[in-house]
């Protein structure tokens, strides 16, 4: 995300988007209008069905899903601040790897629950495992780099946790204080050991960790709430602030996490560091899932994602905003991978570059201008946005079965953030348009686009250029009470169907072999 705005622009940004509060950042594209650069009812293909549960790793998603879930997972009561927090020191492990974990609490014992995260039967999580009561200790305060203005926790080691038998996935670790004192999430995944034949969900840590305002500093700002004071490196050396530990990932990434896990589609797990880390990660993928809100890549990251899609895996950008901020991974005292380098227009006091390692400025911007439309087919085009979803193409295998008819209107799927297809930057033909939404962000008219397109490989790449449309997955009734941005029941049914054909036929295998791309942009755009 990008702006201009103080604090309280950017607190009204992530209130419209996720109700966190964090402060503004600067970019190429910037906040709109700063002046920065920046027919037929739905029909056609029948919808693929969905592919044998159990992945060539042996993981089988239907088998675990069919598990009593436990709907007694969430955080009701969370109680002051800083009553119980911690982090793990490990953001994945392998099944069966350790992990240790850092805790803070101003009880004298607690308890920790590992959940993992899913369908389960609408339970959305399983208790997999549970602590003995251990002792609490109140631990120091974080420690402030002097140079990059970074908030590292410092804490020892309170336990360490086995995650034998655990299965792959996404899990939220929570933290019990004695008597109902405090809650807190600490949210780890089990990542897959390989990904051939399998649909990864990606949790975008990096971004989490860029928005995480623990300790009074972010990627976006100071206590003081100005740009200028931000962090230039971030650590996951400390608790997540937002969602009582959960980071981003119960707004953006656990509604998709249900419904593919509903459907039994054969799963693997990772993160954003674990695809930058290892350069085989991906191979052989059916499908690579980036959720919600992904902004932070790492070159490494994005260079494995591309080679992904050229050697025939479908990618699907479930959110807006992109691969928009080219970071850096660095270690920390617990391990590597643990900094998030961004120093954005600040780039040139960089230590790092002046090494020689890219600019951790935006990818579309000089020095080295890798626009992210390369890969995505869309590029972002700002905020705040908050406008209907508007259907061009209703004809398009995706919209099968949803009764769509050209022109119809989804009230505020689009938001807070959008993408668009914009032939000035690096566009990939040929592309169709499904959606072409008109916004007009603060002043200045533009659209939010939704676009397929497929590549030489025979990968389908779908974008849909709205940061709203996992969070939609949720949304029931007529919206008027105002939870979810107002996204009501229509929108939700929209979102869940589209996402259900997405990814049956992204897991059956290379989708531009099935479901070539039209081009249509002409058409769209004249």
């Amino acid at each position: 995300m990008t702006g201009h705005g103080g604090g309280a622009a950017r607190r009204q940004f992530l209130t419209l988007a996720t109700g966190a509060a964090t402060a503004a950042g600067l970019g190429a594209v910037a906040a709109c209008g700063t002046g920065d650069t920046g027919g037929a009812k739905g029909g056609g293909a029948e919808a693929a069905k969905t592919p044998a549960a159990t992945s060539p790793g042996g993981f089988d998603v239907k088998a675990e899903n069919a598990r009593p879930g436990n709907a007694d997972w969430h955080v009701t009561e969370a109680g002051p601040a800083r009553a119980i927090e911690g982090f793990a020191d490990k953001v994945s492990v392998l099944p069966g790897e350790a992990f240790g974990l850092h805790v803070s609490t101003t009880a004298p014992r607690f308890t920790v629950s590992a959940y993992r995260m899913g369908w389960y039967g609408g339970a959305r999580a399983r208790l997999v495992w549970r602590s003995e009561a251990l002792p609490g200790v109140r631990q120091p305060e974080y420690t402030l780099d002097a140079a990059t203005r970074m908030v590292s926790a410092r804490w020892p080691r309170t336990t360490t946790v086995d995650t034998k038998g655990w299965p792959e996935g996404c899990y939220l670790l929570r933290l019990d204080a004695q008597g109902g004192e405090g809650r807190r999430f600490v949210p780890v995944t089990v990542r897959s050991a390989a990904a051939a034949g399998r649909t990864v969900v990606v949790n975008a840590v990096a971004t989490w960790q860029a928005y995480n305002r623990w300790g009074g500093y972010s990627s976006y700002d100071g206590p003081s709430g100005g740009y200028s004071s931000r962090s230039l490196a971030v650590s996951f050396d400390r608790p997540y602030e937002y969602d009582d530990g959960a980071g981003l990932f119960l707004v953006y990434e656990a509604p998709l996490l249900a419904l593919a896990e509903r459907l039994g589609i054969p799963l693997a797990y990772a993160t954003t560091t674990d695809v930058a880390r290892e350069k085989r990660l991906l191979e052989g993928a059916a499908a690579v899932l980036s959720l919600g809100h992904d902004e932070y890549w790492s070159p490494e990251q994005r260079a494995h994602f591309t080679a992904a899609r050229d050697a025939g895996t479908n990618i699907a950008i479930l959110g807006a905003n992109c691969c928009y901020r080219r970071i850096r991974l660095e270690p920390s005292d617990l391990g590597p991978d643990r900094t998030v380098v961004c120093y954005k227009t600040s780039y040139d006091q960089d230590p790092g570059h002046r090494r020689g390692h890219p600019a951790t400025t935006d990818f579309r911007s000089a020095p080295g201008a890798d626009p992210e439309s390369s890969l995505l087919g869309v590029i972002y085009d700002g905020y705040p946005v908050d406008a209907p979803y508007v259907v061009t193409n209703p004809g398009h295998w995706l919209f099968e079965g949803t009764g769509v008819e050209a022109g119809e209107r989804f009230a505020h799927l689009v938001g807070v953030e959008y993408d668009k297809v914009d032939t000035g930057f690096p566009t990939p033909r040929p592309i169709e348009i499904l959606a072409h939404s008109p916004v007009v962000c603060e002043g200045r008219p533009s659209h939010a686009d939704t676009a397929y397109h497929t590549a030489p490989s025979g990968a389908g790449v779908f974008a849909t250029g709205t940061m709203r449309w996992v969070e939609a997955l949720d949304a029931t009734g007529d919206g008027s009470s105002g939870a979810n941005h107002g996204l009501d029941a229509k929108a939700g049914a929209l979102t869940t169907r589209v996402t259900e054909n997405l990814l049956r036929a992204f897991a059956a295998g290379p989708a531009g072999r099935t479901h070539p791309a039209r081009d249509n942009l002409k058409t769209v755009y004249g």
